[in-house]
């Protein structure tokens, strides 16, 4: 019998030696996830809304980038921008300058135009006058 309790707990020892073996030790439970670690992991919502493969592949290289205007093209860009705006300006002073001369000089020529005119229009009465009493 002492035989039989001695195989048995022979059995039990080997048992607890294998059950032992596939426990977590105080240093792996030390290293596990807590409670704050597992509420701050990402959810299947927060995985969804992640850039995928193709978002990828389809953003922009470090060569897209290079060939991009950098803070100061854009701001000599500005510079030139705001010239060719002043050039534009004086310009359009200019052109409405000589459209305002070129108004004025048509004004005067049709004045000029009337008065001929009605200095023909008197002529050929005098002409009709004077070829009646000749005629007459």
């Amino acid at each position: 019998m002492e035989e039989k309790i001695f195989n048995l707990l022979e059995k039990l020892y080997i048992e607890m030696q294998a059950m032992k073996s596939n426990m977590a030790t105080k240093d792996d439970i030390a290293n596990m996830a807590t409670k704050d670690d597992i509420a701050n992991m990402a959810t299947k919502d927060d995985i969804a809304n992640m850039a995928t493969k193709d978002d990828i592949a389809n953003m922009a290289t470090k060569d897209d980038l290079a060939n991009m205007a950098t803070k100061d093209d854009l701001a000599r860009i500005g510079q030139r921008l705001v010239k060719l705006e002043n050039k534009m300006d004086l310009n359009h002073k200019v052109l409405f300058d000589g459209y305002n001369q070129t108004y004025e000089k048509l004004e005067a020529l049709e004045k000029k135009v009337d008065r001929i005119e009605k200095k023909v229009d008197s002529h050929d009465i005098e002409i009709k006058v004077i070829k009646s009493v000749a005629n007459g």
